[in-house]
């Protein structure tokens, strides 16, 4: 077959104009192409075409798929061919070009080339949200290993736009990400309430944020009777815990703009308390405060950008111990804005802590409040790991997180918020129980649990059931994904525009 002037020997040009340029010493090289378009069977016209037809012959496949081609080149360049759909969601484009880059930084490239063919607009958005898979997964990770890996990314090129889309928010995005990774990596006996309360400290003085900290005494004083009650369960014999409530602003707000808040779940260890988990379960307790991270990850990219908006963030900083202190089943506490709470279950101790953390954050009276938490169980069962459910009082909030999800690749769910789910949380003793024993909906009934303290000010949970995902998730390859900073960031931007919520 001849090649002829059409998609066919585009790529054939392509090729050669890839590989004439590219630069000596470059071992490592991404092909992007378009998924539309037809593939040439003959390939002697370009260098490393024709191996790639001979891979694809092994493969019995007459053309690339939806799964990316390693193909080794003369000279040892490797080459992760990959076809992206020119109109596809972000999520799909995440994901074909995640698996396309992992075999070639796996080998710990020092330098990396990315070409793209097809349109002006293709090509401009292909290598942009190449350059962020790469940021994302090139930057090493927190590791306690004695030798870890010596060899990191030094040097990326992109080619085949003619002008690149701006990436400074794509490094501000990779940046803040990774931020919330590695915090929620750190281990228990490191990231404690008081050692998390020093990074957050550190980022402030660093970004410029005001932070004001309520400790343990003076929370007890305000009356913040939830949060305490599972804070106060961490004291070491008469010394106070570490546990506290931070509060951090960044105000970039200009005339006509928004004032949002942002609310993170930050246990730094979950045993259940007196309901102790079972071992399984209790494995990974040091990521509970992952949905703090992801606030602090926010917030970060927004000060990178210069958002002009007023973010307010509260972060819920506390641990869930086991201890002659620790609160237990049937107490009842009062919360910081007057409700009684009967507990059920001890082991239901994020949205204790949430529930004054709410309380503070609408006494701002923000345009909107975001909440973000690894919250129950339940939602994991729903979901799995590749969504993150949401829940709302404003419908108009549902609609907008939905497409903020599918806009950044990081997929949301909403779930209803129904007046006929609450009487299951009615109580004999108080005004409302922490949850039910049962556990059906129990996603659905924190998030009305939650509703309760944010004085009907427009408000949205994120319950983070895809915070962690074994296989990676969209652009991120680690199995701690980061979830819903990106999303964050969207909403932000959408919010801003819209201070009716």
């Amino acid at each position: 077959m001849k090649v002829s002037d059409r998609p066919e020997l585009a790529t054939v040009r392509l090729i050669n104009t890839v590989m004439s340029a590219l630069p000596k010493g470059v071992q490592h090289l991404c092909l992007i192409l378009p998924e539309e378009g037809a593939w040439p069977e003959v390939g002697h016209e370009a260098p490393g075409l024709d191996a790639l037809q001979a891979n694809l012959v092994r493969r019995r496949s007459k053309a690339l798929t939806d799964k990316p081609v390693l193909v080794e080149m003369s000279g040892g360049v490797l080459v992760s061919w990959v076809r992206v759909p020119a109109e596809g969601a972000s999520f799909a484009v995440h994901t074909r070009l995640r698996e396309a880059f992992k075999p070639l930084l796996a080998e710990h490239a020092e330098r990396l080339h990315v070409a793209a063919y097809g349109s002006d607009d293709f090509r401009a958005r292909m290598l942009a949200a190449a350059a962020y898979c790469v940021w994302l997964n090139a930057t090493p990770l927190p590791t306690l290993k004695t030798k870890p890996p010596s060899v990191v990314l030094k040097k990326m090129t992109l080619q085949g736009a003619s002008v690149l889309p701006d990436l400074v928010r794509f490094r501000a995005l990779a940046e803040a990400n990774t931020l919330t990774r590695h915090l929620t990596l750190m281990p228990p006996n490191v990231l404690t309430p008081g050692h998390y309360r020093k990074e957050v400290a550190g980022l402030a003085r660093q970004q410029g944020w005001q932070m004001t900290t309520y400790g343990l005494d003076r929370l007890h004083t305000m009356g913040a009777g939830a949060f305490v009650a599972v804070a106060q369960g961490s004291q070491r014999g008469s010394q106070r815990a570490d546990a506290a409530i931070i509060k951090l602003v960044y105000d970039g707000a200009a005339k006509g703009k928004g004032d949002i808040a942002l609310v993170g779940k930050g246990i730094c260890f979950d045993t259940g308390g007196h309901n102790l988990k079972p071992a399984r379960y209790m494995s990974g307790m040091h990521e509970d405060m992952n949905g703090s991270a992801v606030v602090l990850g926010i917030l970060l990219a927004a000060t990178r950008l210069k958002l002009s908006l007023r973010l307010t963030a509260w972060l819920a900083v506390a641990e869930n111990h086991l201890s002659p202190e620790a609160y237990t089943q049937n107490a009842v506490v009062t919360a910081l804005n007057g409700t009684t709470i009967e507990v059920v279950h001890t082991d239901a101790e994020g949205r204790m802590v949430l529930a004054d953390t709410l309380t503070l954050a609408a006494r701002g009276k923000p345009d909107a409040i975001l909440d973000f938490a690894t919250l129950t169980g339940s939602m994991h069962t729903a979901l799995g790991t590749r969504y993150s459910g949401v829940l709302s009082n404003r419908e108009t909030l549902l609609s907008e997180a939905v497409a903020a999800g599918m806009a950044t690749g990081e997929r949301v769910c909403a779930f209803p918020l129904a007046a006929d789910y609450d009487p299951a949380l009615d109580s004999e003793i108080a005004d409302v129980k922490q949850c039910t024993l049962e556990g059906e909906a129990d996603h659905i009934l924190a998030a009305l649990f939650l509703k309760r303290f944010v004085e009907d000010r427009p408000w949205l949970h994120m319950d983070l059931s895809a915070s962690r995902c074994k296989e990676g998730l969209g652009a991120v390859d680690t199995e701690v994904t980061g979830f819903g900073v990106a999303w964050g960031l969207e909403m932000l931007g959408r919010l801003g525009q819209d201070r009716g919520c």
